[in-house]
């Protein structure tokens, strides 16, 4: 399994394939589409993510250790984002996501090309998965 920062810098150089970013939305709305899509039973209010303009769920579950993330969202471009998302923090220790760096979300140029709420969204989801981690390594502690 290869480790958040390994993920990250295979995002980044995925992305610096693309010239133009109408590719790289291309390639995000792409990524959507392979989305492990999470159970219908877990599309409730509590895992919506507060603060993204469209309607994304996120569901985490601990399975030996590692935290494992399901999303879905009605928007086709936050679909792909929440698929970044999980691609680099799915199967990760709880620990390693908490203290994880965002930093590959700037390289790839992501936030500056998103309009104002989706950037909010994006945030709110980065905050989303670490709050989970957090609560998750709590659990395991006690």
């Amino acid at each position: 399994m290869n480790s958040i920062k390994e993920i990250q810098e295979e995002i980044v150089e995925e992305f610096a394939m693309f010239d133009e970013w109408m590719d790289k939305y291309e390639h995000i709305i792409e990524l959507g589409k392979e989305l492990p899509l999470i159970e219908e039973q877990y599309k409730t209010d509590e895992n919506l993510i507060k603060g993204c303009q469209s309607r994304v769920w996120l569901h985490a579950e601990m399975q030996d250790d590692n935290i494992v993330f399901t999303a879905d969202s009605d928007a086709i471009i936050t679909k792909g984002i929440i698929a970044l998302m999980i691609r680099t923090f799915s199967n990760q220790t709880p620990k390693d996501i908490a203290e994880a760096n965002v930093d590959f979300i700037d390289k790839i140029g992501l936030k500056e090309h998103l309009s104002p709420t989706r950037s909010n969204g994006l945030l709110s989801m980065v905050k989303q998965i670490k709050m989970y981690a957090i609560a998750f390594s709590v659990q395991s502690n006690s």
